[in-house]
């Protein structure tokens, strides 16, 4: 099974985490600092950056990807996956400028609250497809095909 909304949104992300990995090879080289920051306060926003990318990407491709699997409406997962990407993309920008700024804040608060979002969707799908007395409706997926 083939799962285009995701596999669209983790290569756009795994473009952007290179992105932020390029911007900070590019100091390494310039400061000649091979390791940690060398005290270099844009490096160390820029590691920053990259790493909040990384630590919240992978929650959201996976409630992604289940959620495409389930059969959750295209256009909405299309419309989350999106804004995802343009949030994970104004985050680091934000940084770069220092201090609180629209970017920076905006696309904090939208990672958050798109996760909270995808959450929320996946426990409503999860359990929507369950009686009161627990047993599931849904018939099992058939992955021989």
């Amino acid at each position: 099974m083939i799962l285009p909304i995701t596999l669209t949104i983790a290569a756009a992300l795994a473009i952007t985490n290179i992105w932020l990995a390029i911007r900070i090879v590019r100091l390494r080289m310039q400061d000649k600092t091979l390791i940690g920051t060398g005290g270099a306060a844009l490096l160390e926003t820029r590691m920053r950056a990259q790493a909040n990318l990384v630590e919240y990407a992978p929650f959201f491709l996976i409630l992604l990807a289940l959620l495409e699997l389930a059969g959750a409406a295209t256009t909405w997962l299309w419309i989350a996956g999106v804004a995802f990407v343009l949030a994970r993309l104004a985050h680091p920008i934000g940084m770069d400028r220092g201090g609180t700024n629209p970017l920076r804040g905006g696309g904090a608060v939208a990672t958050w609250v798109l996760l909270l979002l995808m959450s929320g969707w996946a426990l409503a799908t999860a359990y929507a497809a369950r009686p009161a007395g627990g047993a599931v409706i849904a018939e099992p997926l058939d992955v021989r095909a």
